[in-house]
């Protein structure tokens, strides 16, 4: 084939044979029509018939029949739907009226086939789409790559569906668009996806409004609780100072302190929990509020030279004896939603820091049971309020008290801290200056004042003092990492008595923390049970009080360190103890303090009994018809007073 016959491409200018019909080099189309009107112009058409072959598009040769180029432009050509003028089947609007071509099957595969479609089905054959990215994952993907959404179907059934379905629509955009058609709304993918957005803003704004519908809504449809909030999405809610970028809803559950909806949330995030939890407090909310209401309300500030604020009563929180005369598999299931397992579980292992003396766990009934409670800086309060008020210190009572007794009695509580950590520091054999000990202890006083910070010990001795009765921390001697290797020394184990107070004026009975790997839980006994017969002789004789036994010893029968004592005190803690608490002494010689259970405040005693409606009527189901005797309530109005 001769250079003349060949076209230039506009784009290029590679010169590509009359059969190209585009460029070999850039893919750029033929300009056949300015072509072939420059070629009409040459022929100078003079009858009507050849004008109407012109304007038609179908040239003539003057020694022959038409050749196949002209057959071909024939077959190809295509009548406009408005105007009925013939155009070229390249031209993609009328030449006369402006009008667009209608698509053809034909055209869309011309389209199609320098995308290489088919080959991209071919390749990826077996690939689910993401209901809410709408991106390709796959078959062994058992989430989402992008955003870790579960598919809505298994990847065997129905992925080839959702592949064509996905390439429809990619068709239907391609081609609808062009020729100016709205969009069809039918679009199951792009409606999922709508729909799964619209819950999953609503379910952020329910967590900050305290609403457990959406949120429930976002997960029942299987939301993901570890999302997170984009900036468009962040942009979308228009609230800065709620939402930021890259927050889950268990961010935004601590940050508000929706402590019901982070339970839900954690037990929904794999391993994150052995399950929902149900607290007392998290069943009947009102009556946990009116309790840490009553509780502000018996906070005191004594006048003198130490004006350090305490609670005037001082409860002790128990597990009611109800618990016992559930069926065995309810019983397990209110344990675990009550409990901390894996606290409890590393308080036990070997060597064992609670419930590891017989006498004491068997013969003298007093089993030590760890509660659950938030996972954050607030877990040493949350325990106290715990093993007192059984409700969770969400108005930051604790904290402020703690605060103020740090600012208004530094000057009492700061001898005593130093000389305690300087005795401890030289058997270490190392000292401080007075300059690092002031900025240790500006360090601790900005801690007790941030909602949220982790404490120290000296944090527990001041919430002695708040509280007005020792604190007994059960503690493993090691802090260790998630492989169970030794990160250091844990130095929170001990007794904890408030010794700048008078001794008359605090009260014997102490409370029991547990300390796990950076973490408090209270630990409370379940009170004795009480016969109809028992509870009526306590009704006449208001002495007669219920004793739980807690060990001054460890496992291996050494006695509990006693903490910020000074250097006279040194050397005579049993002294001290027996001082301070009841102290008895087992058959098989172990000292014990005596924990008196008084009876409970009317509010926190309909607490619990709401609480324990819920397992009743779960038995009830469970073993029907399920009867037992009512229990004859031993019920108080207020907590302990001084004069009790």
């Amino acid at each position: 084939m001769s250079e003349a016959a060949k076209w230039v491409c506009e784009y290029c200018t590679y010169e590509n044979y009359q059969s190209a019909m585009k460029c070999t080099m850039c893919r750029g189309s033929k300009p056949l029509l300015n072509e072939d009107i420059f070629r009409l112009r040459e022929e100078s058409p003079t009858s009507g018939e050849d004008i109407f072959r012109a304007s038609s598009g179908v040239g003539t040769s003057p020694g022959c029949g038409p050749s196949p180029r002209d057959v071909r432009s024939q077959r190809d050509s295509w009548h406009c739907e408005v105007c009925a003028h013939v155009n070229w089947g390249r031209a993609v609007e009328c030449a006369e009226c402006r009008t667009a071509r209608p698509v053809t099957p034909a055209d869309l595969a011309e389209q199609l086939r320098p995308l290489r479609i088919e080959s991209a089905e071919a390749a990826t054959p077996a690939k689910w789409a993401c209901p809410t990215c709408t991106y390709d994952n796959w078959p062994r993907a058992t989430r989402c790559v992008m955003c870790g959404t579960a598919p809505r179907i298994s990847p065997s059934e129905g992925a080839g569906s959702i592949i064509i379905e996905d390439n429809m629509a990619t068709i239907k955009r391609s081609t609808v668009r062009r020729s100016d058609e709205p969009v069809s709304p039918n679009n199951p993918v792009r409606y999922r996806q709508r729909a799964v957005d619209r819950s999953w803003l609503a379910a952020c704004l329910g967590v900050v409004q305290g609403e457990h519908s959406p949120v429930e809504a976002f997960l029942s449809s299987g939301g993901d609780p570890t999302r997170q909030l984009t900036a468009s999405e962040v942009a979308l809610l228009n609230r800065p100072s709620a939402f930021d970028t890259g927050h889950t809803l268990v961010h935004l559950a601590i940050r508000f302190h929706r402590e019901d909806l982070l339970a839900t949330l954690l037990s929904r995030i794999e391993g994150g929990g052995s399950g929902v939890k149900r607290v007392p407090s998290y069943v009947a909310p009102d009556l946990a509020a009116d309790i840490r209401r009553h509780a502000a309300s018996t906070l005191r500030q004594r006048k003198g030279t130490m004006p350090c604020p305490y609670l005037n009563e001082m409860p002790t929180f128990t597990l009611p004896a109800d618990i016992e005369e559930l069926p065995g598999s309810v019983q397990e299931q209110l344990l675990e939603e009550l409990l901390d397992r894996d606290a409890q579980r590393q308080l036990e292992d070997e060597p064992p820091v609670i419930n590891w003396s017989l006498e004491v766990t068997v013969h003298l009934g007093s089993r030590l049971h760890a509660l659950w409670n938030r996972s954050a800086g607030d877990c040493l309060l949350d325990s106290l309020m715990q093993t007192t008020w059984g409700v969770f210190d969400r108005d930051n009572l604790l904290r402020k008290a703690l605060s103020d007794t740090l600012n208004n009695c530094g000057h009492l509580f700061y001898p005593r801290w130093r000389e305690y950590e300087s005795c401890q520091a030289r058997l270490l054999q190392f000292s401080l200056e007075e300059t690092q000990w002031q900025q240790d202890w500006a360090g601790l006083m900005s801690l007790a004042t941030q909602p949220g910070a982790s404490l120290e010990q000296l944090h527990v001795f001041a919430l002695a003092h708040i509280l007005r009765r020792p604190i007994i921390v059960y503690g493993v001697k090691y802090v260790k990492s998630f492989r169970g290797e030794d990160l250091g020394y844990a130095r929170f184990e001990g007794v904890y008595l408030p010794l700048l107070w008078d001794p008359g004026f605090c009260t014997k009975s102490p409370v029991a923390l547990g300390y796990t790997r950076g973490h408090f839980s209270a630990l409370v006994p379940i009170e004795p049970y009480s016969s109809p017969e028992t509870a009526a002789n306590n009704l006449t004789n208001q002495d007669s009080l219920q004793v739980t036994f807690l060990p001054l010893m460890d496992h291996s029968r050494k006695l509990l360190p006693v903490h910020f004592v000074t250097q006279s005190e040194m050397g005579r803690e049993e002294s001290l103890l027996r001082q301070w608490l009841d102290v008895g002494m087992t058959d098989g010689g172990l000292l014990v303090a005596q924990q008196r259970l008084n009876k409970r405040p009317l509010l926190v005693a309909q607490m619990l009994e709401e609480w324990l409606n819920h397992y009743r009527r779960l038995a009830q189901m469970s073993h029907a018809p399920f009867s037992r005797p009512i229990p004859v309530q031993d019920y108080s109005s207020d907590g302990d007073t001084d004069d009790e």
